[in-house]
Parts: C-alpha cells; structure tokens; sequence
C-alpha cells in the first residue's frame, strides 16, 4: 500500500485491492442504498471547497494586484520630488 521514493519520502499508492476494500466497507457500513446519497452529497462538498479556495485565491491576487498598484504609485510620487531635491539645494 505504500513505499518508499527515492528521496526516502513515504508515498500512499491505492491500488484496485484497496479501492476494492474501501467500497466493501461502505457498503456494509452504510447500505447498497445510501451510497448514492453518501457519494451526492460529497461531491456537492467537494464543489463548495473548490468554489470557496477558488475564491480565497482570486482574493488574495485581488490583494496582491492592489499593493502593487499602490507601490506604483507611490514610487511615482515620490519621484518628482527625489528630482527636485537636489535642484533645489543648489
């Protein structure tokens, strides 16, 4: 069921023996019956955590494309000014 890479990492590898085993178990924990309603209401799970990191990452480049915006302009400013110091001291 798992190994060993050759970095030395242990991985998990599933293959059809285990998915097998993992299907047996949930039918006996569960019935042939609710399985289709286990599997249902996953995947609907699953898609509410994918819209929801989707919109934790658009956020965080919305954040990031702010900042830099703002470091731009604030660099632009200060430009002017950093050119006219010196002139001035003259």
């Amino acid at each position: 069921m798992g190994g060993v890479d050759k970095r030395g990492n242990t991985a998990m590898h599933i293959g059809l023996p285990e998915i097998l085993l993992i299907v047996f178990v949930a039918l006996l924990l569960f019935g042939a019956k609710r399985i289709p309603e286990l599997a249902r209401a996953f995947g609907r799970a699953s898609n509410e955590y994918k819209k929801a990191k989707d919109a934790i990452a658009n956020e965080g480049k919305d954040l990031v494309a702010e900042a830099e915006k703002a470091a731009a302009a604030e660099a632009k400013a200060a430009e002017p000014a950093d050119a006219a110091g010196p002139a001035s001291k003259g």
